[in-house]
């Protein structure tokens, strides 16, 4: 997630005060050990990359039977701005959160931020790096190997690579995969998930993909009436001839 490291307000808050916490603006905060960490408004590459992966991650879960080591085919969904409770006073805000539907709605149905507290454990979480990369590197991983976060994505177009961390109950913490340039990247929790590490750094504009699905799907249906129209006038023409075309 970009971050910034300005001076915040010096009151430090409890992860309750935080969840309610307003300034009348439109930044974004996370919380680390009490205090208030703004966030700064993400560049456009940034966005993009995000909004892509969140494009792919849905379009993955409507048509693929996933195989997440978790309870068997449970449904997902990619959702952002949504806030991981890591300790006692911090909260951080990765890009991409994957949970389940029934675990979001959860979070969304307490008042307050949506913020996934202790024990509600998201599946997949995804930061692309800013400036403040040591965050996503360091004090990040620590944390969200601490609260088994199963797998955690670092997307870093600087170092032109994708990381995948996984096994996070291991004697040091999360094991992890780098993916360069002119490789495929391999999610240990859903399966054929085939993304590269090209398309993820320079993505195309979702906006752009959704319109070519939409005109592949006219072409389709097109080509479905014509078929329907073709078989219309065989049935035609074999009735003509005298033969009842339901009985072939």
């Amino acid at each position: 997630m970009t971050s910034t490291n300005p001076t915040a307000p010096p009151k430090k808050l409890t992860f309750q005060e935080y969840l309610f916490y307003e300034d009348n603006t439109d930044t974004l905060y996370e919380l680390y050990r009490g205090q208030l960490i703004p966030m700064a408004a993400p560049t456009g590459l940034h966005t993009n990359i995000c909004k892509y992966l969140v494009y792919q991650f849905q379009l993955y879960f409507a048509t693929v039977r996933n195989e997440f080591r978790t309870p068997a085919n449970l449904p997902l969904i990619a959702t952002s701005d949504a806030g991981i409770r890591t300790e006692i006073d911090s909260s951080r805000i990765p890009d991409i959160v994957v949970c389940s539907p029934q675990l979001w709605q959860q979070v969304c149905d307490r008042p307050g931020s949506g913020v996934f507290d202790f024990g509600e454990t998201p599946n997949l979480v995804v930061e692309v790096t800013s400036d403040n990369w040591r965050e996503d590197y360091i004090r990040k991983r620590a944390e969200y190997a601490l609260i088994d976060i199963p797998e955690y994505w670092i997307v870093d177009a600087n170092k032109k690579r994708v990381r995948i961390l996984f096994n996070p109950q291991n004697e040091d913490g999360y094991e992890h995969i780098d993916y360069e340039v002119g490789q495929v990247i391999n999610s240990p929790q859903l399966a054929n998930l085939s993304l590269s590490v090209e398309e993820i750094l320079d993505p195309p504009l979702v906006d752009d993909l959704i319109k070519a699905e939409q005109a592949r799907l006219r072409e389709l249906e097109q080509a479905l009436e014509q078929e329907r129209q073709r078989a219309e006038r065989l049935s035609a023409l074999l009735r003509e001839r005298g033969i009842d075309p339901d009985s072939l």
